[in-house]
């Protein structure tokens, strides 16, 4: 069926969205220390294959951000006085390290897990009302430094540096409801399944060798 073009379709419709009222894109880059002891699988230091180590930093499942305080404050912009809002946030994320060591020739890894917050203040445009937002666009995470200790009688200990970069989409937003007048949605057209297009048989390349009439000649003449 083919969709008729709904001319003069349109009507004033109320929305509910959000305003953006300010967004900033940013990284924050820091160092984290990690000290962990017992390390049961991991009998000695020598075992660990340190220049394998791996890290993997995410945001939590749960409060990832929390707003911590938001203050106004008064900044020269280009000349005006405008008052703006300094939010101070918490951001808290799993950093999961991934530990190799031999065992007789057999690589297993040992995995630690570890919650960690940072705390950061960035300005924004934020009335009291509205909310932050923080998209995390990317997750990255290096090994600065691991030192080892123990082994043998005493539980493998060590002490490493993670450096860990976020970026990050910080917006404020508000709820709104808009009025505005718009065009009715339409259905695009169907797709239909093809039928009844059984392709015709392919004739191949002929020989120009064989067959040959008896004496040499193939019929085209080429003997």
């Amino acid at each position: 069926m083919k969709n008729e073009n709904l001319a003069g379709g349109q009507e004033l419709v109320c929305i509910n969205t959000e305003q953006v009222y300010d967004w900033i894109i940013n990284d924050a880059t820091f160092d984290i220390n990690i000290t962990a002891a017992g390390l049961v699988d991991i009998v000695d230091c020598e075992s660990i294959l340190v220049d394998d180590i791996t890290c993997t930093v995410t945001p939590a499942e749960e409060g990832a951000v929390e707003e911590i305080d938001r203050e106004d404050r008064t900044f020269n912009v280009d000349g005006t006085d405008i008052t703006l809002q300094v939010i101070t946030l918490r951001k808290n994320f799993d950093v999961l390290l991934e530990i190799p060591y031999d065992v007789d020739g057999t690589v297993e890894v040992e995995e630690f897990l570890r919650t960690y917050s940072r705390s950061e203040q960035v300005i924004l445009y934020a009335p009291e009302t509205t909310d932050i937002e923080i998209d995390f666009t990317n997750e990255e995470c290096f090994i600065v430094s691991f030192d080892c200790f123990g082994g043998d009688v005493d539980p493998v200990t060590f002490d490493a540096v993670i450096s860990v970069r976020l970026c990050q989409s910080i917006q404020a937003v508000y709820d709104v409801t808009l009025e505005l007048v718009a065009d009715l949605c339409q259905p695009r057209e169907e797709l239909i399944l093809p039928t009844g297009t059984c392709p015709a048989p392919v004739v191949p390349e002929q020989s120009q060798l064989f067959p040959t009439n008896g004496n040499g000649d193939n019929g085209n003449g080429v003997g």
